[in-house]
């Protein structure tokens, strides 16, 4: 607890350190010196910088390359102002003017491991991991640098409190929130690397290969909670009652959550919806993208995603124009007028259905008569298509067209209805 910490010893030995350190000839020195790297650094990479973006912008190299240069721009200004403060503790130190340079040293290598981090943080893809790494690691090598590490550490252990037999301080919820980050990325990296290895076993389908990334990532993400706060030194019985009282309020406010992550599990596991899919549901029709734990993503034709949570398909009607047979019927009406011989309809209006490229030659399309109407002879012509997946609309349009010509070339008329106007007068 805090009543451990003796605070009027650390007072004076900071005051002791200030004395010693700080309030001398030589510290000043080394002030100025590391002021004026600082400064001389920001305007000199400030001018350099664009002119260095344009020469790699006119470069012929690859992607990957430009990018490595783009990211030893980022730390030009660290690197600059370490050469700086080295040459001038050439400069003040024992060859020149003899003064000390410890901390000018220590700043130099502060300098040179943030080069060090950031370059090595480039190979994390998501900027605020990267960030938070960075500089946790900066602040370790920091206080390492200064000789204060451990005296932060032991600073840090003597704050906390207890709960029956375990013990929380600021070091041990320190390390275990670091050590969950740090298990939780490994989790998803992991888990985004298996969905990118199994994107290319073509022996398993896709919804095979979506419900084996799913189980994966589960598992991975519950197994880095479970290891990050056993190694933060949580004994897990100590959470059995708990969890399962916040796991029984946690069931009921999120039951759509729950409903929906074992829907896309169910649909996945009995292959009736699966990427690639072509779906129509209340009027929507569009491609299935993604297949997510909570919605599953359906691109439309004029390229609008709709976000559709996984249990309406398990609740709702939904047509799956690709589950099966991908043979799929189009039915096309017209009228003709009643001088016209039905037979020879029938027999144009299959030759007009048999020329667009995308209507398959078997089944064979059909023309059948179906109604004496009021101003017209009604038909129905059925052909089919077996790549819904590239409109539906289009092959109908393409057939009508191609109906439309037949029936100018055989001078049949399409009945429209007249109205007749007659003027009375009075």
């Amino acid at each position: 607890m805090l009543q451990n910490i003796d605070w009027l010893s650390l007072q004076e030995k900071f005051l002791s350190w200030l004395s010693v350190n700080v309030l001398t000839l030589g510290f000043t020195a080394q002030f100025i010196l590391i002021t004026f790297g600082f400064i001389s650094a920001f305007f000199l990479t400030r001018t350099a910088k664009p002119k260095l973006n344009d020469v790699i912008n006119k470069l012929s190299i690859p992607y990957k390359v430009t990018e490595v240069l783009y990211s030893l721009l980022k730390i030009l200004f660290p690197l600059v102002t370490m050469v700086f403060i080295f040459i001038g503790t050439k400069i003040l130190g024992p060859a020149g003017f003899g003064l000390p340079i410890n901390f000018a040293t220590a700043v130099s290598k502060l300098l040179l491991a943030w080069i060090f981090i950031r370059l090595v943080a480039q190979f994390i893809e998501q900027r605020f991991a990267r960030n938070i790494v960075a500089f946790t690691v900066l602040g370790l090598v920091a206080l390492s640098i200064f000789g204060v590490l451990d005296q932060t550490m032991t600073t840090l252990d003597a704050i906390g409190f207890n709960i029956g037999d375990i013990r929380f301080s600021a070091l041990s919820v320190t390390k275990g929130i670091f050590g969950i980050f740090i298990l939780m990325y490994a989790a998803l990296f992991l888990a985004n690397m298996t969905d990118k290895r199994l994107a290319g076993v073509r022996s398993l389908n896709p919804s095979s290969r979506v419900l084996i990334g799913k189980i994966a990532r589960v598992f991975l993400v519950v197994m880095a909670l479970l290891i990050g706060i056993t190694s933060a030194g949580i004994d897990l019985s100590v959470f059995a009652v708990f969890s399962g009282a916040v796991g029984l309020g946690v069931g009921f406010g999120l039951q759509k959550v729950i409903s929906n992550l074992f829907s896309g599990m169910l649909l996945l596991m009995d292959q009736s919806i699966k990427p690639g899919d072509i779906i129509e549901m209340d009027g929507t029709f569009g491609w299935v993208n993604h297949m997510g734990a909570r919605y599953t993503e359906l691109v439309t034709r004029d390229n609008k995603s709709y976000l559709v949570p996984n249990e309406e398909f398990i609740t709702q009607q939904v047509v799956n124009w690709s589950h099966g047979n991908t043979l799929v019927r189009i039915e096309t009406t017209f009228g003709v007028h009643y001088d016209t011989d039905p037979h020879l309809i029938k027999k144009i209006a299959v030759e007009a259905a048999a020329k667009p490229d995308r209507v398959v030659d078997s089944p064979a399309p059909v023309c059948h008569l179906v109604e004496f109407g009021d101003s017209s002879i009604n038909f129905v012509l059925r052909y089919w298509i077996k790549d819904a997946e590239k409109g539906v609309m289009n092959t109908r349009g393409d057939v009508m067209l191609a109906l439309w010509d037949i029936l100018k070339e055989n001078d049949v008329q399409i009945p429209y209805p007249h109205r007749e106007v007659f003027v009375h007068k009075v």
